[in-house]
């Protein structure tokens, strides 16, 4: 195949799987305009339409989903063969893309990059923070991190981190405004910091758990953020309770700053793992990440 065959065909499947001409040629590195030249090209090479256009999306037609369902697995296939050659090298080398949530990235993956790294020059690592339960195949990721639940039972899943829990903690300065609460119903008396998640479909519940017993309640508030620090900065601040990953808070519990409250009602849950399909198992980059972040317990 001529290189200038193979170039193409590796942008026309960016871009159907994309479902964008701007996120392919991001993530492709080049031009827009040179991108939308080489699939002209190739559609007038083959002498039919692989894309349908329109001003809001791109999406492939009939022939184009054939052929994407045909190159897109020669294309996994080769960037795992170009993965392998660094078995051939002092140290593994490579790129890979992860994706995680925004607590995971932070207090699992960064932590382990740090020492991972420094001893490793020729690998390069990339994470996309989504909250979305990112599908990594069709998303082009090498793994993704979530929680041990929200996994799809066909990706190989190993866990990195232990089990969790969440709490529910506001200000001593709003507590002297507001009675704490007792029960997980009492939140709908409360300013509630609020958290906007995609998997949700919007405004995550607040999730509770006592004896078996199990809880959502859809709490409101003045304030909705869909990042850790704002959140975490509001509740210090009193304008609200927040309902927060245990380890991010328990400084500020500890140092007078937050007050914990609903501890009874927030059970552990299974924590981080790390979830990617079977092809990946022989990347020598991939099996020194994994190992990396492989969790004791």
């Amino acid at each position: 195949m001529a290189t200038e065959s193979y170039d193409q065909l590796a942008i026309f499947a960016a871009v159907a799987q994309e479902r964008s001409f701007t996120r392919a040629a991001a993530k492709l590195g080049m031009s827009q305009p040179a991108l939308s030249r080489a699939m002209r090209q190739l559609e007038e090479r083959l002498g039919v339409r692989l894309l349908a256009r329109t001003t809001r999306s791109v999406a492939p037609t009939e022939a184009g989903e054939h052929l994407l369902r045909v190159v897109a697995p020669r294309f996994e296939e080769i960037d795992s063969e170009l993965g392998l050659l660094s078995e051939f090298r002092d140290k593994p080398a490579g790129k890979l893309r992860l994706t995680a949530g925004e607590h995971a990235a932070i207090t699992i993956l960064q932590p382990v990059l740090a020492t991972l790294l420094p001893d490793n020059p020729d690998l390069s690592i990339e994470v996309i923070v989504d909250y979305g339960l990112t599908d990594i195949v069709a998303e082009g990721y090498d793994a993704g991190v979530r929680l041990g639940q929200q996994v799809a039972k066909d990706m190989i899943a190993m866990r990195i981190g232990p089990d969790m829990r969440m709490a529910v903690v506001g200000s001593p300065a709003y507590f002297a405004r507001h009675p704490q609460p007792v029960i997980p119903r009492d939140l709908m008396q409360h300013n509630c910091i609020n958290i906007r998640m995609p998997t949700y479909g919007g405004i995550f519940p607040w999730e509770f758990e006592k004896n078996g017993e199990e809880l959502k309640v859809r709490v409101e508030g003045q304030l909705v953020f869909n990042n850790i620090a704002m959140r975490l900065g509001a509740a210090l601040q009193g304008l609200g309770l927040a309902y927060m990953a245990e380890d991010l808070v328990q400084a500020h519990v500890a140092e007078g700053r937050l007050i914990r409250v609903l501890e009874d009602w927030c059970e552990p849950f299974s924590g981080y793992h790390l979830y990617y399909p079977s092809r990946r198992q022989s990347s020598p980059a991939f099996t020194l990440l994994r190992d990396a972040l492989r969790y004791p317990g």
